[in-house]
């Protein structure tokens, strides 16, 4: 983990989140923010790997920043880190883009064990959070709620939801980037979502794919 951004607004918060880093990975550049414009002026001069993003800050709500950075930086790995565990914070920062969400309640060995999970492909999730991801995405969807897939959008929406590249998800399915490409932008339009982020979420509370 090369380049990372801490976006929080208490410096003692911020200190801390840098000293987790620092145990949590053993090369890392830390540029911190505590504000959305301060964040808004570091992307625009820098490439982040990952970043650690509060939600109530003083000039808005840190889902700007994952929303932005999903746009214009779809390869930095955003994670929300925040007091806040109730569903009107976490869904709308993973509908924006966000890949993990950690609790401030947290001890630091617990915030440390998560983060280097990014390293192993493990989604940085409290536990509180994945309970709450589990408990709305086995709420009772009517089956007239649910887009008309095909199988093979349905095997690509669910790569795509394991986190694998379009490229790979062709490997796996011995067909073209192009095609799933193409696929992909079927699936967004009957979903009615614009991202691979916001797929994944939409398809996991349809049922089209298991969490």
């Amino acid at each position: 983990m090369q380049s990372v951004l801490i976006l929080e607004d208490h410096p003692e918060t911020r200190e801390w989140l840098s000293d987790i880093l620092n145990q949590a990975f053993t090369e890392v550049n830390l540029s911190v923010a505590s504000s959305l414009a301060q964040a808004r002026k570091c992307i625009s001069e820098n490439k982040f790997n990952l970043a650690l993003i509060d939600l109530n800050l003083p000039d808005g709500n840190g889902v700007e920043i994952i929303r932005e950075l999903n746009r214009t930086s779809p390869d930095t790995y955003c994670v929300v880190a925040t007091i806040f565990d109730d569903d009107d914070y976490l869904f709308p920062a993973l509908e924006a883009g966000a890949q993990g969400y950690l609790l401030k309640e947290q001890t630091t060995e617990e915030f440390i064990h998560n983060l280097q999970g990014i390293i192993r492909g493990e989604p940085p999730i409290s536990p509180t959070i994945a309970r709450k991801m589990i408990n709305h995405f086995h709420a009772v969807v009517d089956k007239s709620d649910k887009p008309e897939l095909s199988e093979r959008e349905k095997e690509i929406l669910s790569a795509i939801a394991k986190g694998l590249s379009r490229n790979e998800a062709a490997e796996i399915l011995g067909i073209t980037s192009n095609t799933v490409a193409s696929h992909l932008k079927s699936i967004y339009g009957k979903l009615n979502v614009s991202n691979r982020a916001q797929a994944t979420l939409e398809a996991l509370r349809l049922g089209l794919v298991k969490p």
